[in-house]
């Protein structure tokens, strides 16, 4: 249902997030998103046109959020890379169905309305709230990097 390309950057903003006031860079969060580092240039290159994230110059460089994880919806970023595309008219371009869609497209438009408003509502901070019975998959992967070093 979602292209590769928001999987990427959400795991690339998740990571950013659990690395708040240290940026990150692209080897280190390629390395712990298992994302490919040339796909993960371009993905960083849309966040930051975008003013989600932003380069810091320097020895101690690299990507950092450029709002707090609580002011960083995870539809911030979808609406980035890949926005959800909602059915607003009939695909078909069928005339009978010009003034409202047809019983199918209505119900997969409001299972995109939902899935819209879920994101809308669970920002970057949600995802990484402890208590949750699993970690975020960068987490886990940054904690079996640490095991096997």
């Amino acid at each position: 249902m979602f292209s590769q390309t928001t999987e990427y950057a959400l795991r690339a903003a998740v990571w950013l997030a659990q690395n708040t006031g240290s940026p990150q860079t692209t080897a280190q969060v390629g390395e712990a998103t298992k994302v490919p580092i040339s796909y993960l240039s371009k993905v960083l290159q849309s966040l930051g046109r975008a003013g989600i994230v932003r380069a810091v110059r320097g020895l101690h460089g690299g990507f950092e959020l450029v709002h707090s994880p609580e002011l960083v919806s995870i539809l911030d970023i979808v609406n980035v890379v890949d926005p959800i595309r909602r059915i607003k008219s009939c695909p078909l371009n069928l005339q009978s169905h010009s003034k409202q869609l047809c019983p199918l497209h209505k119900k997969m438009d409001q299972a995109l309305a939902v899935v819209e408003e879920s994101f809308r509502t669970t920002t970057l901070a949600d995802v990484l709230r402890p208590g949750s019975e699993q970690r975020p998959l960068c987490e886990m992967l940054h904690s079996i990097a640490e095991v096997s070093a």
